[in-house]
């Protein structure tokens, strides 16, 4: 019974905002109202930036600005709010004959300009662009704080927090039935040991068991973390590519060095292979080194970003029509996305660490005799 008045209540819901939508056509003639920018928006939530945003618009909107860093010249710092509430400045752009907007800095910032969250020295007071990017212009050694690094040293903190804790209770307890974070976490780390480091390196998988389980529970936390941006103070950490990069570049290097004999025979002298094919095939097994790891980064920072960027869109559907009885298809639709994402937070935990362990366990294989 609770469940068929439930899904009458919803339904009364849904014909009421139906019932509505003459009104906000109306007033969507009525009322002048800025052409909603889609991909703008999105492209605003899923990027890095030099502010913290946590609620509200425009002149309306409150943000943490955090510092910074450059060296041009020696080291400068100062808040990014000398360039979120700078000086706004526009110049033709010498391919397109289009107006280009940027931003220049006030106070100790000025000097400097912000375009796309990019941060250029000014030179003749101005900025050059060609073809919608910016011309002529040099670009300081940039070390600031943005929200994706801010949000790289939490998910590190909340990690080692973590991590530390259950270490403790083991310590303290020993080999005994888990409980408080131990009883949740056993569990993911057995998994990554048992199913992730042992199964596809092989006998010497306890060397890379700390590993594996680092960029395991960075991956996932982030991920987690990373679904906060539809909500004040969230950050696309691991939708960035630099990110993925790093971590693509960091399972690369463990396999080089862990490297045998038997694995660098492979890729350039494989057996029973004819002398005149290696000249062919060295070239492919190098780049098959690189390829690896590229398909790791890739296969995170796309899946994490089409995620986000197919809830937003669902949003915005309500935004473009400039009817809120649409909310009544896209919220459901984005619900049931943003709870697959949740699936997804894990899945791309797994395999980034799963596809690293079997890499390094093809780096790590004895010979078959």
């Amino acid at each position: 019974m609770s469940l068929i008045f439930s899904a009458k209540r919803f339904f009364t819901f849904v014909a009421a905002m139906l019932i509505l939508t003459p009104t906000y056509a109306n007033a969507k003639e009525t009322i002048p109202q800025e052409e909603f920018e889609v991909g703008e928006m999105i492209m605003h939530h899923i990027s890095d930036a030099h502010e913290w945003h946590l609620w509200g618009g425009h002149h309306n909107s409150v943000s943490i600005y955090l510092p910074i860093i450059l060296i041009d010249g020696g080291l400068k710092t100062f808040s990014s709010r000398h360039f979120y509430h700078g000086e706004h400045a526009s110049a033709i752009d010498h391919k397109t004959n289009e107006e280009v907007e940027y931003v220049k800095g006030v106070g100790p910032a000025a000097g400097y300009a912000m375009f796309h969250e990019e941060i250029y020295k000014l030179e003749g007071g101005e900025l050059s662009f060609e073809d919608g990017h910016v011309h002529g212009a040099v670009s300081p050694l940039d070390f600031s704080i943005t929200k994706n690094v801010l949000s790289l040293f939490m998910g590190a903190i909340l990690i080692l927090l973590i991590m530390s804790n259950v270490a403790r209770f083991y310590k303290k307890h020993g080999a005994v039935a888990p409980k408080g974070l131990a009883k949740y976490l056993e569990v993911l780390i057995v998994m990554v040991r048992d199913d992730i480091a042992k199964a596809n390196i092989g006998h010497k998988y306890k060397k890379y068991v700390p590993y594996l389980l680092t960029i395991f529970f960075f991956i996932f936390i982030n991920n987690l973390l990373g679904l906060v941006p539809f909500l004040p103070g969230g950050a696309n950490l691991t939708g960035n590519i630099t990110v993925t990069l790093f971590l693509a570049v960091a399972t690369l290097l463990v396999t080089l060095f862990s490297a045998n004999k038997n694995y660098w025979l492979h890729i350039f002298a494989m057996p029973g292979v004819p002398k005149p094919l290696l000249i062919i095939m060295i070239p492919i097994e190098l780049v098959g080194i690189l390829t690896k790891p590229f398909a790791l980064m890739i296969r995170l920072f796309a899946n994490i970003s089409a995620g986000h960027i197919i809830i937003l869109a669902l949003i915005s559907i309500i935004f473009i029509n400039q009817n809120a009885a649409w909310g009544a298809l896209s919220v459901p639709m984005a619900l049931f996305i943003s709870v697959l994402e949740l699936l997804v937070a894990f899945l791309q935990a797994f395999l980034f660490a799963m596809l690293s362990a079997l890499f390094i366990g093809a780096a790590v294989e004895e010979a078959h005799h």
